[in-house]
């Protein structure tokens, strides 16, 4: 598989792809490289730390694809895979002569998948696509937050990510496709994945309920509008909770556990709607329940009675709890720079096949060039020289 992605969502779709085995490729600007190398504001002594990990098991190359030697080593590259993915602004590939027609005149197996801000056609496909954006456009951003106020983000890119696992999505797809056609006919697709559309696709029931009876969904705070029991608590010892159960089966077991059985037949409260138009009231009895307790204990009660229940987690929660170490997913990896690092396991976990992390992002550019160029593809020494001085490579 061949990545020419930069910052997240291209990047980050490689990486879940080569944490499970596939032969990643990584394709960098000679001189620049990728400027995920130095985003993050927290480093160990002058080095980023997301680098390492967005970049791990993959083989880093440099290519400049300006350049006619640039491409035609790159079609040489795309000879011998199945992938190639880029997270470019819509028409960029083309203008070099890299579209997926004329990938295809070499390959015509080749999945193209390409990741964009608003995707590869339309009128707003031109665009520059960030996160931000895509989130705001695709309809996450209005529906979080609360009634009012000035709709938060989340503290990641978000959008980035889901556009990212819909490439991956696709890629599989379009693999599985074109090695299961009848006949023998092995030709690849493009995956078109776009912020916006992912995060569009995340809306649930928002877009029947606006097409049939035009409601707008509207922000609801810590809560899911008209579904109760469902919100974040404050314990007696200052911790946020969630308590889940707005189903009736789960309500009287929370009725029991709260010690007031006597709600399950408040007609305030006794069916699924019913509780939904009184979220409010069952919210007040509920917290000042947990009020009372510590966290530990809420949580405790609620689990061993089937109730669905869970601390608010900082990152420092996450690495004392023993399922997160349970299910490998602290990881610690060895890197040049940085020495041992923490970094998140594989996910999802397969079971004859649970995928690896082989090493971490390296931090010399081209640090695979002689692999690569020179022994897959057969360049001789003097040949990657003169590509260096020339800043093809």
């Amino acid at each position: 598989m061949l990545e020419l992605g930069v910052l997240i969502a291209g990047p980050f779709a490689a990486r879940l792809l080569a944490d499970s085995g596939a032969e990643v490729i990584k394709i960098e600007e000679p001189g620049h490289g990728d400027p995920l190398r130095e985003w993050g504001q927290l480093r160990h002594e002058g080095r980023p730390l997301w680098w390492p990990v967005q970049s791990r098991n993959k083989k880093l190359v440099t290519l400049d694809l300006r350049h006619e030697r640039g491409r035609d080593l790159l079609l040489r590259l795309v000879e011998r895979s199945d992938v190639l993915l880029e997270n470019f602004r819509p028409g960029t590939l083309e203008r070099w002569g890299l579209g997926p027609d004329d990938l295809w005149k070499v390959n015509r197996g080749l999945v193209v998948a390409r990741i964009s801000g608003y995707g590869q056609t339309g009128p707003y496909a031109g665009r520059p696509g960030f996160a931000v954006a895509g989130e705001a456009m695709g309809g996450l951003r209005y529906i979080n937050g609360y009634p009012g106020q000035a709709p938060p983000r989340t503290g990641i890119s978000l959008g980035d990510s889901l556009a990212a696992m819909f490439a991956v999505q696709g890629i599989l797809m379009a693999l599985y496709r074109r090695d299961a056609r009848p006949g023998g006919d092995r030709r690849g697709q493009v995956v078109d994945a776009s912020i916006m559309e992912s995060c569009f696709a995340m809306l649930e029931s928002t877009v029947p309920e606006y097409g049939k009876l035009g409601h707008v969904r509207q922000p609801s705070g810590t809560s899911l509008g008209n579904i109760a029991p469902s919100n974040v608590y404050r314990s007696g010892d200052g911790r946020w909770i969630v308590i889940g159960a707005n189903a009736d089966n789960l309500f009287r077991r929370l009725c029991h556990v709260i010690g007031r059985p006597e709600l399950v037949e408040d007609e305030r409260f006794s069916t699924h709607w019913s509780r939904g138009q009184h979220a409010a009231e069952l919210d007040e009895i509920i917290g000042a329940w947990v009020a009372g307790r510590d966290a530990a204990e809420v949580d405790r009660l609620m689990n061993d009675n089937g109730i669905v229940c869970g601390p608010v987690y900082t990152i420092a929660d996450i690495f004392e709890d023993p399922q997160y170490r349970a299910r490998d997913l602290l990881v610690e990896m060895a890197d040049s720079e940085l020495g041992a690092i923490i970094a998140p396991g594989v996910v999802p976990r397969l079971s004859e096949t649970p995928g690896e992390l082989r090493w971490t992002g390296p931090w010399r550019l081209g640090f695979h060039n002689q692999e690569i160029y020179g022994d897959l593809l057969g360049l001789a020494e003097g040949e990657l020289r003169s590509l260096a001085e020339e800043g093809v490579i």
